[in-house]
């Protein structure tokens, strides 16, 4: 137990994230009540079936309204529409907080809409999987992961400390972090990544040298590398939308040194090439 508690959540776009934070403050006994908000009843029966929700609804209005905390976590294109649809519901008090992966582009459509009695704390786990829905969620997602906060001059120390204990509760790390700081480093870390293993499913289900598709060959290694390929193509459009500033930045990064990786092994210098792989592995390890 904690001395942490939820009366009622509002949860708007039940899948891994919104799910998973569910689960888990359920689990931690730091919840009453948590309705679900969506468009698919498919996906809303199926989390009300395994205990995600206690309730849903597809009707906004109805799902946040008494609702002390509203956690958005729909793909970031839609954030600043759906606070502005919720925000005439919200009783006052109600903290509202997200967990899209770009938080500038966020903060810039939420705010115009945010009442002065409704606080707006946005937020991003870094925390997640390829895979998708109601079904994917599990309470110990957020465990030993960390969460990244980034008030604006509108947030208040009380609503920040809420939602802080709130992402602690359910095993997270906390960061507050400035907002351009947060966009630059998940550019870096996560949205890179995916970039890169989109691109590359495609260049090599694209080769036509042979008649066949070649990725049926695939073994481990390419599929660990691709795995997030798999992700939400809709979440990580909207991603590569609001965050490209910092992401072609990063690509820019990434062509520099494929450009010298592919200048090796040309030359097939081999110093050049091992030294390139040592340095590379050598900042891989000291991440674990």
């Amino acid at each position: 137990m904690t001395d942490f508690y939820i009366d009622k959540l509002a949860v708007v776009g039940v899948g891994l994230i919104g799910g998973s934070l569910a689960l888990a403050l359920k689990e931690a006994g730091a919840v009453g009540h948590v309705v679900g908000i969506g468009r698919g009843l498919p996906n809303l029966e199926t989390a009300k079936r395994l205990g995600v929700v206690d309730s849903f609804t597809r009707d906004l209005a109805e799902g946040v309204a008494d609702a002390d905390v509203i956690f958005l976590a729909t793909p970031v294109l839609s954030l600043g529409g759906v606070a502005a649809q919720a925000m005439p519901h919200l009783k006052a008090g109600a903290i509202l907080t997200d967990g899209g992966s770009v938080k500038q582009a966020v903060i810039d459509a939420i705010e115009p809409h945010l009442r002065d009695d409704v606080q707006f704390v946005p937020g991003h786990p870094i925390a997640g999987t390829e895979n998708s829905g109601a079904e994917a969620a599990f309470a110990s997602l957020y465990c030993d992961r960390r969460c990244i906060l980034t008030p604006t001059a509108r947030t208040s120390a009380a609503a920040l400390e809420q939602v802080r204990r709130m992402w602690q509760v359910v095993g997270s790390q906390v960061v507050v972090m400035d907002v351009d700081k947060h966009d630059r480093v998940l550019a870096a870390i996560s949205h890179l990544p995916h970039m890169v293993a989109y691109a590359l499913v495609n260049a090599v289900g694209a080769y036509d040298r042979y008649d066949e598709n070649i990725l049926a060959y695939s073994a481990g290694g390419f599929r660990d590398f691709t795995r997030i390929a798999s992700s939400d193509p809709t979440m990580w459009r909207d991603i590569a939308l609001t965050n490209r500033e910092a992401l072609i930045e990063m690509m820019g990064q990434f062509e520099t040194f494929f450009a010298e990786l592919k200048e090796d092994v040309a030359l097939g210098s081999n110093e050049r090439l091992y030294e390139f792989f040592r340095r590379s592995k050598e900042s891989r390890d000291e991440i674990l």
